[in-house]
């Protein structure tokens, strides 16, 4: 099975994306690992898409393209694989289309994790860290026994600058507007699915198993 995962962040994406590699024995192939792995085997591209990264400069998609199409050709998606990062543009979408047409092949799926912006607000702003020892918590999921303490060592609480309401929206505008052009691509393509994600994760993982069954 060729899959592609999509969702916004707090929608649960790399807890079903663990799942689903594990169930069905797929590589996972996030853009991350990719470039990792290009530099760590010290190909062309590899090399390419370091000195970019040195630079902090984005890699451009010539190259990130080259590595998709070096890794998705390797032995070990000869049956599937899960793409996750990529593609993030139509662009990368339609060159992701091109190198699975050379090597015989088409994307089954792209899966969508769905969760409404105000259940991603409360997940993605309801963190809180210990200033002493480092645990995490959960105002909704996992709350301290007593608000604003850490229950292993007394210390202080706190809320990440990058946690706070107003940032947490703004990455999700920004993730919005970069997603959105990409799902209308693929739902003319007839290849979206929309999978519910404010249920529990084991629900969420059943109704992707129920779409997946018809793939095997």
């Amino acid at each position: 099975m060729n899959l592609v995962l999509m969702g916004l962040p707090g929608a649960g994406k790399g807890t079903q994306a663990d799942k689903i590699v594990a169930k069905y024995n797929i590589p996972h192939i996030s853009t991350g690992d990719m470039f990792r792995a290009a530099m760590k085997e010290g190909t062309e591209l590899g090399l390419k898409a370091k000195s970019f990264m040195d630079q902090g400069a984005l890699v451009p998609d010539e190259v990130t393209i080259g590595i998709v199409r070096e890794r998705l050709s390797k032995e070990d998606c000869q049956n599937g694989f899960l793409l996750d990062g990529f593609p993030r543009t139509v662009a990368q979408a339609e060159a992701l289309e091109n190198i699975l047409e050379g090597l015989d092949r088409k994307i089954d799926y792209v899966i969508n994790i769905d969760v409404d912006q105000s259940i991603l607000m409360e997940r993605l702003t309801g963190r809180r860290i210990c200033k002493s020892c480092g645990a995490t918590y959960h105002l909704v999921f996992n709350p301290p026994a007593q608000e604003g303490t850490c229950d292993r060592c007394g210390g202080e609480l706190y809320q990440r600058a990058d946690d706070n309401a107003d940032t947490v929206q703004n990455r999700l505008e920004v993730n919005i507007q970069q997603t959105q052009p990409l799902l209308n691509f693929y739902e003319t393509k007839g290849y979206l699915r929309n999978i519910n994600g404010q249920q529990d994760i084991s629900a969420v993982f059943a109704d992707i198993e129920k779409l997946l069954g018809d793939l095997n």
